[in-house]
């Protein structure tokens, strides 16, 4: 280990926390499988190994695109886990799922590990397209710099070439019948700053062939003036005393098995893969009064995001993200900071994922879990009408954290994973990073008699509105996998009858949505609680077993029906869908979100309208928000807090905290 002698004793502080996280990690049992566990760095090694082998490797500049466990059967796992010898669990076969591009052609390929073999291989003749690989990306940010037409560009602006960053964005489908694998290229002029997206070269549009790493369109429309650099610089002059601050990570009160974790009452699986980043699943909660563990949740993730931009102007129509699927949260997942982005007691574990040509890549410290005491109050009360004494008692909020932060681009995406010894678990997501900027000729907001789509958040910068949905795959098995979603409606009643002055009161009405179409949900509308239940399953005093959603603020795209980005994320119109379970339904955009047409994906599979009652469900939740910038989230954005609760409902007995 290298260390800079600049930073001396409190540097070498940093990196004995970062060696007693790596021991704590590893000393925990390793050689423990799970059929969930992802693919180790071995295991992806023998994946390219054995596709280098077939007839693909004959196949100059074969390039992966996505390589994941292939999603084992589910009733399997289930027997796996609840099995309690060896001998009693059943063989799952270990197999990895690829995409790799051979010849302009998409490959899906299944690799079973163990037969050393492709046991299937078919090419994909449907729309959309992998995500892209970090070379593709990197070449084609690189392409205006060499381009003649680029470089004549940026002289008539007075700027220096070699103080130009260029960054590619994905395009969308806007109705063509055709399409190919491209890019459209921005850049942006660093001079003095480190934040390149406060300076865009406005103006300019370049669309890039990713297969043939060409320009083949080139558009120098108009010009503004440069946004100065002075006062866009976002660095923390506080940082030095956050990193070097003292490490105290010995003290963790859960304990790790390969990818398991168990803590308080609780025990997970901790996964991560280059698409959604952070896996959780196989959750079970311990009942004392039972006395044995509860499944509530097989898999939980984040499914997909949709992050578009409101300015219809030519630069900018196409910046309609959906990041999970054209980037990847696992592939923009960042190396975590001790002490800035986990806590001092935090234990890290790093991500492994498949790089452009199959090889191993690494991200150290993609995940951290530490112990949580936020100052809440996990429950409390005083009591005066006791006889003998006061009562006053209560127990403080203490949770377990599981996080990671994926940075696309601009913005950083803090995912959290909390779990309560009550049984809830809160799914948090947070936003900051910087924004996307516009270039104007305006410095004050007087000057500005055109349309606009965004806020003046400094002198010739615009910061344009937006929205960040984030939509999760939430497949919860209460008590089981036989479950039943319940729309349980507020409605208020005249109070008459009763002799009292009373004139109304509320009163819930519970129903069970027997199929897909029923089961979207437009939160706000109405109040009502939505819940989960397993049918077949009572509490003693005769309640369905079960847990509910309680979200944060509503949100849902307002873009119209039949706007092409609309088509794409059509799963945005509702924020709350149900569909039964279906191993291959995991991705709310599809799984080749990249020039998508909104013919595959959530919004798409729902129209089959399949029974949902008593059945193995899946529930879908989308959150995010309708970001207007202010000055404030300039040059860098302070952080926006979302998310949302699994609650349990009359699943234990009483308060599991007593």
């Amino acid at each position: 280990m290298i260390i800079s002698s600049r930073f001396g004793k409190a540097t070498t502080m940093i990196a004995q926390c970062l060696v007693l996280a790596f021991f704590l990690k590893f000393s925990f049992i390793n050689s423990y499988s799970h059929p969930l566990d992802p693919l180790s760095p071995t295991e992806i090694n023998k994946t390219r190994q054995i596709v280098q082998q077939s007839y693909l490797g004959a196949i100059p500049n074969i390039t992966y695109h996505f390589v994941d466990v292939e999603e084992p059967n589910k009733n399997n796992v289930l027997k796996w886990l609840s099995s309690s010898t060896t001998k009693q669990k059943p063989s799952i076969p270990r197999q990895a799922k690829v995409v790799v591009r051979a010849k302009g052609e998409t490959h899906e390929l299944v690799v079973d590990l163990t037969k050393g073999l492709i046991v299937s291989d078919k090419i994909y003749k449907g729309h959309g397209y992998p995500p892209f690989t970090f070379i593709e990306l990197f070449k084609a940010s690189k392409l205006p710099l060499t381009y003649p037409k680029f470089k004549e560009s940026i002289a008539k602006r007075g700027l220096n070439l070699s103080e130009i960053s260029c960054v590619p964005f994905t395009i969308g489908w806007y109705g063509e019948k055709i399409t190919r694998r491209a890019l459209k290229v921005s850049c942006f002029y660093r001079d003095e700053s480190v934040n390149i997206w406060a300076r865009p070269v406005e103006g300019i549009t370049l669309l890039v062939d990713v297969d043939l790493i060409k320009i083949i369109m080139y558009n120098d429309r108009y010009r503004v003036p440069m946004p100065k650099a002075e006062g866009t610089n976002f660095q923390s002059s506080s940082k030095e005393s956050k990193i070097f601050a003292t490490c105290n990570i010995s003290n963790i009160g859960f304990t790790i098995k390969g990818n398991e974790v168990k803590w308080g009452n609780w025990i997970f699986h901790v996964g991560f893969n280059a698409r959604a980043g952070m896996i959780i699943s196989t959750a079970s909660i311990f009942d004392d009064k039972k006395q044995k563990y509860r499944r509530v949740m097989y898999r939980g993730h984040v499914s997909e995001t949709f992050v578009p931009y409101m300015d219809p102007t030519l630069e900018w129509y196409f910046r309609t993200f959906m990041d999970v699927g054209e980037f990847g949260f696992g592939r923009s997942a960042d190396s975590l900071q001790p002490k800035v982005d986990c806590p001092g007691n935090a234990v890290y574990m790093d991500g492994f994922m498949v790089g452009p040509n199959g090889e191993v890549q690494q991200v150290p410290r993609a995940i951290c879990m530490f112990e949580r005491n936020s100052g809440n109050v996990a429950w409390r009360h005083m009591e005066i009408n006791n006889p003998t004494k006061l009562i006053r008692d209560g127990e403080a909020d203490i949770t377990l954290v599981v996080r990671m932060i994926a940075t696309v681009g601009n913005y950083d995406y803090i995912l959290d994973w909390e779990f309560l010894k009550s049984g809830s678990i809160k799914v948090g997501v947070a936003l900051t990073g910087v924004l996307e900027m516009k270039a104007v000729p305006y410095t004050h907001k007087n000057q500005i008699k055109e349309r606009v789509f965004g806020t003046l958040v400094a002198e010739n910068t615009i910061a344009n509105y937006h929205d960040h949905l984030v939509t999760y795959y939430l497949d919860l098995d209460i008590d089981d996998n036989a479950n039943s979603f319940i729309n349980a409606k507020l409605q208020k009643v005249k109070a008459s009858g009763f002799g009292t002055p009373r004139k109304s009161y509320w009163t819930v009405n519970k129903e069970a949505v027997k199929r897909e179409a029923e089961a979207r949900i437009t939160l706000g509308l109405e109040p009502n609680e939505l819940l989960i239940v397993n049918p077949n399953k009572m509490t003693k005093l005769g309640n369905q077993v079960g847990y509910r959603l309680i979200s944060g603020q509503p949100v849902s795209s307002l873009l119209d029906d039949d706007d092409y980005p609309q088509r794409r994320a059509s799963y945005t119109k509702y924020q709350v869908w149900v569909t039964p379970y279906n191993k291959s339904e995991r991705w709310a955009g599809g799984f080749y979100a990249d020039r998508s047409r909104g013919d595959d994906g959530l919004a798409v599979w729902s129209q089959r309208n399949r029974e949902i009652e008593n059945t193995d469900i899946v529930l879908w939740h989308t959150v995010g928000i309708h970001h207007v910038p202010y000055q404030e989230d300039f040059p860098v954005m302070p952080t926006v807090q979302g998310g949302f609760e699994l609650r349990p409902a009359n699943f234990f007995e009483s308060n599991p905290l007593l």
